[in-house]
């Protein structure tokens, strides 16, 4: 792929970076030594930094020779709770961690492209790299933004990019306008009465109801929700008992909810509320329901999602670049960050063929240089733009 030559001439130093923060993952609000190789690597090449923003995220600001908008580019660094299954030489180190979903590839493409534009100043306004902590559900976005991210650092637009193993490798697609699902996560915890499991008679059992709660769950976006509104309910655990010859007191089990309109998100998390409340009254148990909002719907500005396709093109090849039609059930908190600054949000494709959040996933190190020439790019092109 023709990227930048500067950068592809350290290409090498991309892949090492890389693979050394895949060897040692950290979770979300965890990227100590992370967010210290970023900022460490930043401050060397003359950025401004400042840490401690959102807990462990950093920002480092770099001004161009001439005046032009100030842009900013965000990238992930948390890792997953996930045992590697690689063997790679470089896998992870960390028993139970894991750069499962390409957080680690995500930061390098921002590390390289920051280190080009620092020995490339010639360019117009103000490019602001963000290394966000805690995408994988814990809220490292929102955290970011009550530090008062786009206070202390105000953009005129932000961009930011995954990997996909779904697409071919170089190919970078957009949807304009909603383009990812947001997402509720639900907590239901049962008390009903134990027993032992020979008298079940005795009982107030937690396992029937909450089984029965989980079919009753998977019925609400079939009959709730007409199928021009897309939604999904899934319950992803369920815990409870310890012993074959005894029925538990409690029962705990838990998902998420997926949704592109704020109010079917809502609807979907009070009919959860209802049917609970329903059981514990005719069970006569005390049910505890938690739902909390974790995502919110990604939004892609239409002409800033030209403008990615327009930086991605010199790169990949115009016929390597495309609009994506469908919407997309996961879920991003870049979200978050688009509802204060247009912006917009892309997939590049990589050789890897194992999909993100499993334990055999390969990021594919030739996509490295490919993210952080299109960052320097929309950094060139949009701080000149009118």
């Amino acid at each position: 792929m023709p990227v930048i030559e500067d950068i592809a001439a350290y290409a090498d130093d991309l892949t090492a970076i890389r693979r050394d923060l895949h060897e040692h993952p950290e979770l979300g609000f965890e990227e100590v030594r992370t967010s210290g190789i970023v900022a460490e690597k930043l401050k060397s090449w003359g950025i401004e930094v400042t840490t401690g923003i959102g807990k462990t995220g950093v920002v480092g600001v770099l001004k161009g020779s001439k005046p032009g908008k100030t842009i900013g580019l965000r990238a992930d660094m948390d890792a997953l709770p996930i045992q590697e299954e690689t063997n790679l030489p470089w896998s992870s180190k960390t028993p139970g961690v894991m750069h499962a979903c390409g957080h680690d590839g995500h930061t390098t493409m921002l590390l390289g492209a920051a280190r080009y534009l620092s020995e490339n100043p010639d360019f117009a306004g103000t490019a602001v790299f963000i290394f966000q902590p805690a995408e994988e559900g814990l809220g490292g976005a929102r955290a970011m933004l009550a530090d008062g991210l786009f206070d202390r650092f105000p953009c005129d637009e932000i961009y930011g990019m995954h990997n996909s193993t779904m697409d071919d490798p170089g190919v970078v697609r957009i949807k304009k306008g909603t383009a990812m699902a947001g997402s509720n996560f639900f907590d239901v915890r049962i008390t009903g009465r134990g027993s032992h499991g020979a008298h079940p008679e005795g009982s107030r059992d937690p396992i029937i109801i909450a089984t029965t709660l989980v079919q009753q769950i998977q019925s609400i976006v079939s009959r709730n929700l007409p199928p021009t509104k897309p939604a999904v309910v899934s319950v992803t655990k369920l815990h409870s008992g310890a012993a074959y010859n005894v029925i538990p007191n409690e029962a705990e089990f838990g998902g998420t909810i997926r949704f592109f309109d704020p109010e079917v998100g809502e609807l979907i998390s009070e009919r959860i509320r209802t049917l609970c409340a329903g059981a514990a009254q005719g069970y006569e148990v005390d049910i505890d329901v938690d739902i909390r909002n974790v995502f919110d719907v990604l939004v892609n500005d239409d002409a800033l999602a030209e403008a990615v396709l327009e930086a991605a093109g010199p790169v990949v090849g115009g016929d390597h670049t495309g609009l994506r039609e469908e919407l997309a059930m996961g879920s991003e908190d870049f979200a978050d960050m688009l509802r204060v600054v247009p912006g917009a949000y892309c997939t590049v494709g990589h050789s890897g063929t194992i999909a993100p959040h499993n334990p055999g996933y390969v990021l594919d190190d030739a996509i490295l240089p490919v993210g952080a020439s299109i960052y320097v790019n929309l950094i060139n092109a949009r701080g000149a733009a009118a």
